[in-house]
């Protein structure tokens, strides 16, 4: 991974969450702002998709389980569709929090898959 790029994905999504969890403990509803950023979220870790699939045959090949990267990856984009879905579906403040929280899920996972990617000793 590349390590700008992974801090900037974390600085987004917790950016994206506290500002949504924020707006949804003072009971605003899902807006164009709080999904729009987790739809920036998905647009980052599509491109991080693309990066994990290029980078190894780039010569930068991972040092941890790849199995783990993955399943860390492909869960971590599938959290911010499924958290827009479900604040489109139920527009309530508390679907705007659990936009927010989705988005700090993704923040400690887009993490964790650096640590796993460059980090990892056996």
């Amino acid at each position: 991974m590349i390590l700008w790029f992974t801090l900037v994905q974390v600085g987004i999504a917790t950016l994206a969450g506290v500002v949504a969890m924020i707006a949804g403990l003072a009971g605003r509803r899902p807006g164009d702002v709080t999904v729009g950023s987790l739809a920036l979220i998905e647009v980052l870790l599509l491109a991080q998709i693309v990066t994990a699939i290029i980078a190894p045959l780039a010569g930068n090949p991972p040092t941890g389980s790849l199995l783990e990267f993955w399943v860390y990856l492909v869960s971590a984009a599938l959290l911010p569709p499924a958290a827009a879905a479900w604040a489109l579906l139920e527009r309530s403040r508390w679907s705007t929090v659990i936009m927010g929280v989705a988005a700090l899920a993704v923040a400690v996972m887009v993490w964790r898959m650096h640590v796993i990617w460059t980090v990892q000793v056996a």
